[in-house]
């Protein structure tokens, strides 16, 4: 079913990793994502990790167990993976995707980081919708997607059971309604810029 493939293609973004400035981790509590951030550090791919997030804003507060937010519970996973705490970056505001590159530009701006060239480690299914959240932020930066299978839910599989089909379909669709209110915002600019010419 070439249309299954056309969406596998399109939500599963993967690359091989090269080197970067940064490995950003967009939020979540699948701890996996920190496991494998730090094992691209430990092989010498970047210098800094910054993983991102407060909480998910629909629930309204952190869910993992004996944490106040995600960026603790990652920060924690990374160190015992042998990330020098040093080498981590701090951002505990972000409650969705957009905020959490929202938040991390501010972040390596206020540190004069220049990413030129970032390793982006997400959950596997929610990947495309990453990647474009952080290409509307670093407009000027290089991404390398090394995603993490989470919940089950892999490029093999996603479309043999009704419960991933629903998350990955849900992904889809909001590649599309989320990124309404940017684009519109994007296109007003410009329109701006041609009056000025």
């Amino acid at each position: 079913m070439d249309f299954v493939q056309d969406i596998t293609d399109f939500i599963f973004v993967e690359d091989a990793p090269e080197k970067a400035d940064i490995i950003f981790i967009p939020g979540g509590d699948q701890g996996s994502l920190a496991m494998t951030a730090a094992r691209l550090f430990r092989e010498g791919y970047a210098p800094y990790i910054l993983p991102s997030g407060r909480y998910s804003k629909p629930v309204g507060r952190c869910l993992i167990p004996d944490y106040e937010t995600e960026w603790d519970f990652l920060k924690d996973i990374l160190v015992k993976e042998g990330v020098p705490r040093e080498r981590i970056l701090e951002e505990r505001q972000a409650t969705y995707t957009y905020e959490n590159a929202i938040y991390s530009r501010q972040v390596t701006e206020r540190l004069g980081l220049m990413i030129r060239r970032a390793i982006l480690c997400p959950q596997a299914c929610h990947a495309r919708r990453a990647l474009l959240y952080y290409k509307v932020l670093y407009p000027e930066t290089e991404f390398f997607v090394c995603p993490t299978v989470t919940r089950g839910i892999s490029r093999e599989n996603w479309f043999l059971d009704g419960q991933r089909i629903d998350v990955v379909l849900g992904e889809l669709e909001r590649c599309g309604s989320q990124f309404h209110e940017i684009l519109r915002e994007y296109a007003g600019k410009r329109q701006e810029e041609k009056k000025w010419r």
